[in-house]
């Protein structure tokens, strides 16, 4: 069965450092555009940081040289180093899968949360 797990949120203060990771199972890992989204109760989910197939990465402009997506194709996995965080950071942060064949075959992590304190 196909799995998204991510790991590594907490508490930090502003200013701090926090990497998540998300384990990839039952699927196609190497052909998947990965993703981090985040989401508050009062904001649309939004997406943070992804990194392709091919290895090309994008970021939301709020995180631009303070965030960094990596993808290891031998481990399955995709982190996202978080540094020099701020209370604007604080969300859940989803990983995401999609085909780079078929766009429909998308897979959702179950969340894990992240808060930044001032």
């Amino acid at each position: 069965q196909e799995h998204l797990v991510e790991s590594g949120g907490g508490l930090v203060q502003a200013g701090g450092s926090l990497r998540l990771s998300c384990a990839a199972s039952g699927f196609a890992f190497s052909k998947c555009d990965m993703s981090w989204y985040r989401q508050t109760p009062t904001k649309q989910r939004e997406l943070v940081a992804s990194v392709s197939s091919g290895g090309s990465t994008n970021y939301l402009d709020s995180v631009k040289g303070r965030f960094t997506i990596t993808r290891d194709n031998d481990k399955n996995t995709v982190s996202l180093q978080m540094n020099s965080l701020k209370p604007e950071d604080t969300a859940v942060y989803f990983c995401h899968a999609v085909s780079d064949t078929y766009a429909w075959v998308i897979y959702w992590g179950q969340g894990t949360q992240v808060t930044v304190s001032s």
